[in-house]
């Protein structure tokens, strides 16, 4: 098995309480992280990102087997569950009543070196692979849309005053799509994955995440590094930022190696 090494953080920011929920777990060889941002006013968005990371942890947490290429929809499946939970007290409430939250979920076996993952709405999955960070998960957004449409250019979203306004969230009154990979992917030895809320990737370029995993020796301490950036920006108003980060083996040794 791949060794693999994990952290977490979450901080509220300006904010007067903290509405992100995260778990990370290991059965055997599975390992899986899981990261909710809520919303829903009067900390009601704790209560949601809450019911959605712990259905989707206690779902993975009691799969003892890799489901191969099933892995991507059983994953999906726990999303659906968490959905199902979190709508299931909110009968009859109107829009602005009801809480919502996002989701972001990873999934690995390091015995078969594959991993899935799975989101809705603007928590992100990021990985880093020799050197270079991609984001592998597509905004469910408003400023997604445009940027896909060609109304705007990426590096103009991060700054849209739209860029907030989400097209789909758990706890939505409308059928849900899990955004899932075809199929699971390889691991390689060196991968890096970060998982984070908005709050957290809003001020940060995938070139920061690359830059401050090569300045880290370890997962949290590339997550210190990263919230100690997000906090010298003084962002007015900041929102929570939460991130959980998955080291398969020595990302650095990796890139030394392809250098």
């Amino acid at each position: 098995m791949i060794p693999i090494e994990v952290a977490s953080r979450t901080e509220p920011g300006a904010r007067p309480y903290n509405e992100d929920d995260l778990r990370e777990g290991r059965n055997g060889p599975l390992v899986f992280a899981v990261l909710s941002d809520g919303a829903g006013g009067h900390s009601h968005g704790a209560t949601a990102s809450d019911i959605v990371v712990r259905t989707v942890a206690l779902q993975l947490q009691r799969s003892a087997d890799w489901p191969h290429q099933l892995a991507g929809p059983v994953l999906a499946q726990a999303i659906h569950l968490a959905q199902d939970t979190l709508n299931a007290g909110q009968q009859g409430l109107k829009a602005h009543q009801r809480m919502h939250a996002t989701v972001v979920a990873l999934w690995m076996d390091t015995a078969q070196r594959q991993v899935v993952w799975a989101h809705v709405g603007d928590s992100r999955l990021y990985r880093v692979r020799q050197g270079v960070a991609e984001q592998l998960t597509q905004d469910d957004s408003v400023v997604q849309q445009m940027v896909n449409a060609g109304f705007i250019k990426p590096e103009d979203a991060r700054h849209h005053p739209r860029k907030n306004q989400l097209l789909a969230a758990m706890g939505s009154e409308e059928p849900l799509q899990v955004h899932i990979p075809l199929a699971p992917e390889p691991l390689q030895e060196g991968d890096a994955f970060l998982l984070c809320c908005d709050g957290w990737w809003d001020e940060l370029t995938p070139e920061d995440i690359a830059r401050t995993l090569d300045q880290s020796g370890s997962a949290q301490a590339w997550l210190d590094r990263m919230a100690g950036q997000i906090q010298a920006a003084q962002a007015p108003n900041q929102d929570n930022y939460t991130a959980i980060a998955l080291w398969v083996g020595n990302p650095h040794e990796v890139t030394r190696i392809g250098a």
